[in-house]
């Protein structure tokens, strides 16, 4: 099923694409709580539970962005050859392997460093099944939208991903406080595994056989947009990392709530501006929005009350909202048509490889210069992304 005209002109035709992609959306968002369930819990068992360091703290949270850096292609690559659904359905058993070694960490609390290794282990698995839960998704949802409406399939694929993280951050937090990090390894088992029940009587679209030297064509189109998104990245990658540190330093409680509000803001964004990448541009909306991001992080690094973080938050939830689809149309539009599972994996793959590289950089940055400073980094890097967006606007694809 196609829908191959201008939706953003006529709803009736967004209805329909909404529609279409409603099954596979609702696949995603299921298997993204759990990610929204463990994102507010880790650093505070890592840093409170294991007496581990804000620099460790990083280097974990990174482990399952770096495995997803390295397993985007192949997640792309088996999506066109072999079907989006089987790429899913993979993610699923791999995100049931992560949530088996979440639990098999619990037996060496009293060894924190084995411990830690083997969370290590369970964050890695699970960035393997993001990348072929993501890369499924997409790949099904642009098989089934049609590539005319390429960003309101990544808008509205981001949506269902980040309503699931603003509904697991309360659901994690609420669950750690009453019973421990085994409630979250035993949630990170169940979920998936009712993904499955989902998944398993969907009607797949088939695999397109790949031509060869696909891969330089793709890195060759992509590889501009994808250094704006590693850029526009890193305010992601704070706040999920630090931001729950840096509640904890200065004393304000309900850490969920700034989960929840980074990840509103960013859905709220995606609804009411989604249509804009297509129709107006995508470089040209995500030069803007990541300007709203670099002015939320700055507000963070000088908020003195838990209100004015939040405010902080939610600019930068809001402004992160566009930045992937927005230089995703560009990097789809200038990459080979029989290709777009793999340049949507290796335009993804820059989002993986800036947040594999920020933990730890920021983790550095936060021992040295307090927590605080990683927020003035990130709204740097924004600044940067934005310039760089600006350039893809005069060099449009061919």
């Amino acid at each position: 099923m196609t829908a191959p005209h201008d939706t953003a002109a006529d709803p009736a035709a967004l209805r329909r694409v909404l529609l279409t992609l409603a099954p596979v959306m609702a696949v995603l968002f299921v298997a993204y709580v759990i990610v929204g369930i463990a994102m507010p819990v880790l650093p505070l068992h890592l840093n409170l539970g294991l007496g581990q360091s804000a620099f460790v703290v990083g280097i974990v949270g990174s482990m399952q962005y770096i495995t997803a850096l390295f397993s985007r292609m192949w997640a792309g690559v088996y999506s066109d050859a072999h079907g989006a659904k089987q790429a899913m359905i993979l993610g699923q058993i791999a995100v049931i392997a992560g949530g088996l070694a979440y639990f098999l960490s619990l037996l060496f609390v009293d060894s924190p460093q084995v411990s830690v290794a083997i969370l290590m282990a369970a964050r890695a698995l699970l960035g393997v099944a993001q990348s072929f839960v993501v890369m499924g998704s997409m790949s099904w949802g642009l098989a089934l939208a049609g590539p005319a409406n390429a960003g309101k399939v990544l808008a509205w694929m981001g949506i269902s991903l980040y309503a699931a993280f603003a509904l697991g951050a309360p659901i994690g937090t609420s669950l750690f406080a009453a019973y421990g990090f085994k409630a979250i390894a035993l949630a990170t088992v169940i979920a998936p595994a009712l993904t499955l029940l989902l998944i398993l009587p969907m009607k797949p679209v088939p695999g397109v056989p790949q031509p060869r030297g696909g891969f330089s064509a793709v890195a060759g189109a992509v590889w501009m947009p994808g250094v704006g998104l590693a850029l526009g990245c890193v305010g992601f990658g704070a706040i999920s990392t630090f931001i729950a540190l840096l509640y904890v330093e200065r004393g304000w409680d309900q850490v969920w709530l700034a989960f929840s509000t980074s990840s509103l803001a960013f859905v709220f964004g995606r609804i009411t501006l989604g249509h804009l990448p297509d129709r107006v541009g995508g470089a040209k909306i995500a030069a803007i929005c990541v300007l709203v991001e670099a002015l939320g992080q700055a507000l963070i690094w000088q908020a003195q009350t838990p209100a004015l973080a939040l405010a902080g938050i939610a600019m930068t939830g809001f402004g992160y909202a566009l930045v992937y689809p927005g230089l995703g149309v560009d990097a789809i539009r200038r990459a080979p048509a029989q290709n777009r599972g793999l340049a949507m994996g290796a335009f993804t793959a820059f989002y993986d490889l800036s947040l594999a590289i920020t933990g730890p950089l920021l983790g550095i940055l936060a021992g040295a210069a307090g927590i605080a400073s990683v927020f003035l980094a990130s709204a740097v890097a924004a600044v940067a992304a934005s310039m760089l967006a600006a350039w893809l606007v005069w060099r449009p694809p061919g």
